[in-house]
């Protein structure tokens, strides 16, 4: 994942904080595709020098983690709800703009509910997003 959107992370920093001792059961392909999505759309959405955490970690109850973290745009708590929709889009001319279709966080969603997870969004107009994925301890594999 790295490696192909090297060129985007170039304007950011980006912090790792991965644990190497996490693993999930699950169809890697889908599970790239919705991983690559996340990091995508904070890239997109924080301006150059802007910083971007990356974290793969257990929660207190053992569940694993998936999570990005921005400095970038943020959103308003009316469009939080509906981010997952497809073809929503919270500002129509930027999402034009910088090429997005509105379907990624449609698949996000739809790749972690075959996966047994949860999105959870939190975000703060003009200061930035957290979104995350939770999986149950049965999709989740210790190392």
């Amino acid at each position: 994942l790295k490696s192909e959107l090297q060129s985007l992370m170039s304007a950011h920093e980006v912090i790792w904080q991965i644990n190497p001792h996490v693993a999930l059961l699950g169809n890697h392909h889908e599970l790239r595709s919705a991983f690559a999505n996340l990091l995508t759309n904070a890239l997109r959405y924080t301006k150059p020098f802007g910083k971007i955490t990356v974290r793969v970690d257990w929660d207190p109850d053992g569940q694993a983690l998936f999570e990005v973290t921005d400095t970038g745009v943020g959103i308003e708590l009316q469009h939080i709800s509906r981010l997952t929709e497809r073809f929503y889009r919270v500002d129509k001319g930027r999402s034009r703009k910088s090429g997005g279709t509105g379907l990624g966080l449609a698949i996000v969603k739809h790749v972690l509910m075959r996966h047994d997870a949860v999105l959870e969004i939190e975000s703060v107009f003009g200061v930035g997003s957290t979104f995350r994925c939770r999986f149950p301890r049965a999709r989740s594999l210790r190392l």
